[in-house]
């Protein structure tokens, strides 16, 4: 037997978990047994709900196959995006992760801020220079004292 492409093993005579779930027989040149171990049911059956086979079926022939395996885990992978949250699937998981990255950009750049007034504090500087932020409506030290007391959510509900 000819091993297939990502998987150390032959392909036994099992069924891969696409035809198991379709209750058909598996046929050796079957396109979704490279892609849908017989170990791993519930992949297909996420892919399955959200695509459908024949949809799966028509995208893998499409697809050039040193490009199938990824093409599969991209369906994968926004298939259980889907099934999680079904109105913005994959989308929403990444406006998430941006929303987080500037609200942690936001928490950095007030620290770099509290960072450098206290270091000028402590240099010897004038002892009645301000430190500077890089928000205009900040300007002394002690306001930033009074912000890092506070969450950044408490932050964003304030401004």
């Amino acid at each position: 037997m000819k091993a297939m492409k990502g998987h150390d093993q032959p392909r036994s005579s099992s069924s891969c978990a696409a035809c198991k779930f379709l209750k058909r027989r598996c046929i050796p040149n079957c396109i979704f047994a490279p892609y849908f171990r017989s170990d791993e049911p519930k992949k297909f059956a996420k892919v399955h709900k959200v695509f459908g086979a024949s949809n799966v079926s028509k995208i893998l022939i499409e697809v050039p196959e040193e490009q199938r395996e990824d093409t599969v885990n991209s369906l994968a992978y926004e298939a259980e995006a889907r099934l999680r949250d079904p109105v913005y699937g994959c989308i929403g998981a990444i406006a998430l992760l941006q929303r987080k990255m500037v609200e942690l950009q936001h928490d950095l750049a007030i620290a770099r801020a509290r960072l450098a007034c206290y270091t000028s504090a402590n240099s010897t500087a004038r002892s009645d220079q301000l430190c500077l932020p890089p928000f205009p409506e900040l300007s002394t030290c002690t306001y930033w004292s009074d912000i890092f007391s506070q969450s950044s959510s408490e932050l964003f509900s304030r401004h």
